[in-house]
């Protein structure tokens, strides 16, 4: 019985390193597949049985961050995001303008669509922009990965651990808008100051020569019907209508197309986001089973130590599975902590390149058109962004 605790014990930690370093060295496994792995050997030790592992999975979760995942594949099919761009960029040509439009464009956005999707579209765009106007690319870079984790700290559907604190708090969509809304603009506004000192090139107002750059298809009537179900959908959240269901009658609309092969949609939801979720869920029921978070509960008892274990959890192992080891400690009607959970995890991304998803997506699609954004040059604008935005937040919240 000893015996079978102590390797209990054994596998929920090699699970979380692994979860830490996001592989396990000499095998092909990302975070997915170790949670997934890990949760099946809990279940063969005795942990729980197989029907305890079900019910520990959040279906509001899963569901809702599904649906929003079709939605902005369809969203990202119908041209939405480009034309969103191409409005934005009309409006200026000079590196502090473009700046400024950027960093506010992509932030705004990434409040009401998943934050790792704006990266994903916007990275590629931008670099082919600052190419046609002849711009170091590095600090446009580095103001997308920074806009798109701040700006989806404003709303419940702006990141998947803001999805997972919605589950668990019950906390309204304006309510949670109406609190963090203003640290999100006020994070902006940092990044802008912090990039305009670092980077002495992006300080000019003066018109960049624009050379030609490659036309953006829009696919209207797909444009159109996505954009009024989208408004829809955000109507919905701001009259209190249930996330996850709203969410889903959404994806379901859109999924009913003559225009769109449903694999194409389908391809572009994260499934390995999904199951890792799945088994994250799992594994932080083994932990509540194990009462292994009992010395952890002091935690919670201050805005500045429930917000600092948030930053370190969330830079260690990443800031969903963070959430989740930390949220059985927290009260359903404890909002300001609800809220300091929410804010600390996502602004914690940024502190460093492996913080957060969008940091990485930046950085890939920057290698693969043979530009390098280093480890370093991200923390020298990480460490300072993280700090200030942190602060907004123990003093606003």
């Amino acid at each position: 019985m000893i015996l079978s605790q102590f390797v209990i014990y054994g596998v929920l930690g090699l699970t979380y390193l692994g979860l830490a370093l996001g592989h396990i060295p000499g095998l092909r496994m990302n975070r997915a597949t170790i949670a997934l792995v890990g949760s099946a050997f809990l279940i063969a030790l005795g942990a729980f049985n197989v029907r305890e592992a079900w019910q520990a999975i959040d279906a509001n979760t899963i569901v809702f961050l599904l649906s929003m995942m079709v939605v902005n594949a369809n969203l990202s099919y119908a041209g939405f995001f480009r034309r969103a761009l191409s409005v934005l960029l009309s409006l200026t040509r000079s590196p502090l303008g473009l700046l400024i439009v950027l960093t506010f464009g992509s932030g705004i956005l990434s409040a009401f669509f998943l934050n790792d999707t704006l990266a994903l579209v916007f990275t590629p765009l931008t670099l082919s922009l600052t190419q046609a106007l002849g711009l170091n690319p590095i600090p446009y870079l580095l103001a997308i990965a920074g806009a798109t984790n701040i700006g989806s700290v404003a709303t419940l559907s702006g990141n998947p651990q803001n999805i997972l604190i919605g589950s668990f708090s019950g906390i309204s969509y304006l309510d949670f808008l109406y609190v963090l809304a203003p640290v999100a603009l006020a994070g902006l506004v940092v990044q802008v100051g912090l990039l305009w000192i670092l980077y002495p090139d992006v300080r000019s107002t003066q018109p960049c020569e624009l050379s030609t750059i490659g036309k953006q298809r829009i696919f209207k009537p797909l444009f159109n019907k996505t954009l009024v179900i989208s408004t829809g959908l955000l109507i919905a959240f701001a009259v209190g209508l249930p996330l996850a269901e709203s969410a889903l009658v959404a994806a379901s609309l859109l999924l009913i197309t003559r225009r769109v092969k449903p694999q194409r949609i389908l391809k572009k939801v994260d499934w390995n986001l999904l199951v890792m979720f799945s088994g994250l869920f799992i594994l932080t029921r083994a932990t509540q089973k194990l009462n292994l978070l009992q010395p952890f509960t002091h935690v919670v008892n201050s805005a500045a130590s429930l917000l600092g274990i948030t930053v370190i959890l969330s830079n260690l192992i990443s800031n969903v599975p963070a959430v989740l080891l930390l949220q059985p400690l927290i009260a359903q009607n404890d909002t300001r902590s609800w809220l300091l959970l929410a804010a600390g995890s996502t602004l914690a991304g940024n502190l460093t390149l492996f913080g957060a998803v969008a940091n990485l997506i930046t950085v890939e699609a920057a290698a693969e058109l043979g530009y390098k954004l280093t480890f370093w040059e991200h923390l020298r604008f990480g460490v300072p962004l993280t700090v200030c935005t942190l602060l907004l937040v123990y003093f606003w919240v």
